[in-house]
C-alpha cells in the first residue's frame, strides 16, 4: 500500500500519466518536458512528480494491484458511455508499436518498418461508428494477430454488458473455426478478410457469373459462394470482390487475369458484396 504521508497520492500519479498521454506523451521520459509546467503544477496542487517517479509507481502498481488493468477497463467503459451509439459496430485491430530499448515485454517480430527491432503487438478494440476504444490488451511483439483473439473478444463482451453489437469487422490476421463459432453463438453478425490461398482461388476460377458493380475509373465485380477451409469445421458464405483498372476510357478495354486484383470476405451476413 502507498503511505498515507507520501508527497504524491495515487490519484495524483495517475491524473499526471492521463495529462500527459493526452499531450502526446508517448514513453515515461517525455514527461520531463511537463515537470515545470506552470499550469500542470497548479492543477496538481503545486508540484508534479520526476518523471523517473512515475517507473516507480507503475511498478509498485503492478505488483499490489494486479486488478487494476480491468479495473481501468471498466473505468473506461464509464467515461465513454455517454459517447457511444445505441447499437455498437465492433472493429477488431492489432498493431505494432517499435520500441528503441529493452522495454519489459517487448519481443522481435514481424515488423516491416523497422526489421529486426523490438516490438510490442497490442490487441485493439474499437467502436465504428464513434472510433472510441473499447478495449485493449499489450502483447509482446512476436505473437501473431490471432494469439488470444478469444479471450480479448470475450473479456470485451464482459465490458460491455447488455450493449446491443450490430456486427463485427476484422482483418485477415484474425479467423478460425473457434473465432468464428463466437461470433455466431451470440448470433452477432461479422465481416472479416481472408487470406488469399491457393485453394481458394482455384475454387473461385470456378466461379462465371460476376456481378459488375462500378464500370469507371476502376471496374468493381463480385460473387457469392459457399466455401469451407481445411480448418473449418463448416461451410460459410464467402464474398469475393475483384477490381481492375481502365486506363482508356473511350475505348473498350480487354481485361486479362492478370490485371484482376482479388479480395475474399467471410461473413454470416447476407449482403451484397458491393456493401461488405
Amino acid at each position: 500500500m502507498k503511505q498515507s504521508n507520501s508527497l504524491f497520492a495515487l490519484h495524483r500519479i495517475l491524473l499526471y500519466l492521463i495529462i500527459g498521454w493526452i499531450l502526446g506523451c508517448e514513453r515515461l521520459f517525455h514527461f520531463r518536458q511537463y515537470q515545470h509546467d506552470s499550469l500542470i503544477r497548479r492543477f496538481l496542487g503545486g508540484r508534479c512528480p520526476h518523471h523517473s517517479l512515475l517507473y516507480k509507481e507503475l511498478d509498485r502498481l503492478s505488483k499490489t494491484r494486479p486488478t487494476l488493468p480491468l479495473e481501468l477497463k471498466k473505468l473506461n467503459q464509464q467515461v465513454i458511455a455517454p459517447c457511444l451509439p445505441s447499437e455498437l459496430i465492433l472493429d477488431l485491430d492489432s498493431t505494432v508499436e517499435t520500441v528503441y530499448g529493452n522495454q519489459q515485454g517487448a519481443e522481435v517480430g514481424a515488423n516491416s518498418h523497422k526489421p529486426g527491432r523490438k516490438s510490442y503487438h497490442p490487441l485493439l478494440a474499437f467502436e465504428g461508428q464513434s472510433r472510441l476504444c473499447l478495449n485493449a490488451v499489450l502483447r509482446a511483439g512476436n505473437v501473431h494477430s490471432s494469439r488470444n483473439a478469444g479471450t480479448f473478444v470475450a473479456e470485451t463482451f464482459d465490458l460491455l454488458g447488455d450493449r446491443p453489437i450490430k456486427y463485427a469487422r476484422f482483418d485477415k490476421g484474425f479467423g478460425g473455426e473457434d473465432f468464428y463459432q463466437l461470433w455466431e453463438s451470440r448470433k452477432i453478425g461479422y465481416v472479416g478478410r481472408l487470406k488469399w490461398t491457393q485453394r481458394l482461388q482455384n475454387e473461385v476460377k470456378l466461379c462465371r457469373y460476376w456481378k459488375r458493380f462500378v464500370d469507371e475509373d476502376w471496374i468493381i465485380e463480385g460473387i457469392t459462394m459457399i466455401y469451407k477451409a481445411t480448418s473449418w469445421k463448416k461451410a460459410r458464405r464467402i464474398v469475393v470482390i475483384r477490381k481492375a483498372q481502365q486506363f482508356d476510357e473511350e475505348q473498350k478495354q480487354m481485361i486479362l487475369e492478370t490485371d484482376w486484383q482479388y479480395e475474399a470476405i467471410v461473413t454470416n451476413l447476407e449482403w451484397e458484396p458491393i456493401d461488405i
